[in-house]
């Protein structure tokens, strides 16, 4: 069983983690701390399909959450950094 800090510390670092990942496969300027949780990915960032695919390859990695562990629904539905996060921690035991 997890604490509500738990949960939280667990998806504080997958959210430094996908952040990292993402500033790399955009090779964007902008440093990981400042990518917004609920911008669109697409829209906001410009992220590719298959950009999407390797951020997710690349964090799911970093992570240890098999990206088998997610439908084609599943990564369409993930649209924010912040659905990525939480899609992530829900296969990780971050969320309650």
């Amino acid at each position: 069983m997890t604490t509500d800090g738990d949960t939280v510390q667990v998806e504080m670092d997958i959210a430094g983690t996908a952040r990292e990942n993402l500033a790399r496969v955009l090779a964007s300027d902008l440093a990981p701390a400042d990518f917004d949780l609920d911008l669109d990915l697409t829209d906001g960032y410009g992220l590719t399909s298959l950009n999407k695919v390797l951020f997710l390859m690349a964090v799911c990695d970093q992570t240890g959450v098999g990206l088998s562990a997610f439908t084609e629904a599943d990564v369409a539905a993930m649209r924010t950094l912040g659905q990525v996060v939480a899609a992530l921690a829900a296969h990780t035991g971050g969320e309650s």
